[in-house]
């Protein structure tokens, strides 16, 4: 039984799950920074525009996602033999990968949202400290882009 299927859905599961974070990511700072607006608002304060900043941050994962996605475009991953030979493997790495950016980008918004909060009630003041946290949090889905290719089974030889 040809198992390719498996092997494609690999290639698949890192943009599909990095864009269910990306969406994860965004929604958790996107309430907090509407939240925010709203008591700004209400107390005659300019909105802040760092919100959006911090909202957009979990973006970039699905973009890591479709970076490793888009791997089923070279020769090597587009051959049927070599997707049908490594279709578990390919699907095992595509499923890390994929949760890498799922639980970076879900994460990299949880943080935002309590950097939101907290800018609120101080002024802005830790929006450098946030972003930093939030930088560390992306290094996740990075390393989960970046380990994908490391580990991509090789070619057989000719």
């Amino acid at each position: 039984m040809d198992m390719g299927w498996l092997g494609h859905l690999g290639f698949a599961l890192p943009l599909g799950l990095g864009a269910i974070g990306s969406a994860l990511g965004i929604g958790a700072a996107g309430r907090a920074a509407a939240g925010a607006w709203a008591r700004e608002a209400r107390e005659g304060k300019p909105m802040n525009f760092k919100y959006i900043v911090l909202t957009g941050m979990p973006l970039s994962q699905t973009i890591y996602g479709l970076l490793v996605s888009l791997l089923v475009l070279l020769p090597r991953f587009s051959d049927p033999a070599y997707v049908s030979t490594n279709a578990g493997a390919l699907f095992i790495i595509g499923l890390a990968a994929g949760l890498g950016e799922l639980f970076s980008a879900w994460m990299q918004g949880a943080i935002g949202a309590a950097g939101v909060r907290a800018m609120c009630e101080s002024e802005g003041r830790p929006f450098a400290n946030t972003m930093i946290a939030m930088g560390i949090a992306e290094t996740v889905g990075i390393f989960s882009f970046v380990f994908t290719f490391m580990l991509m089974p090789a070619a057989a030889a000719a």
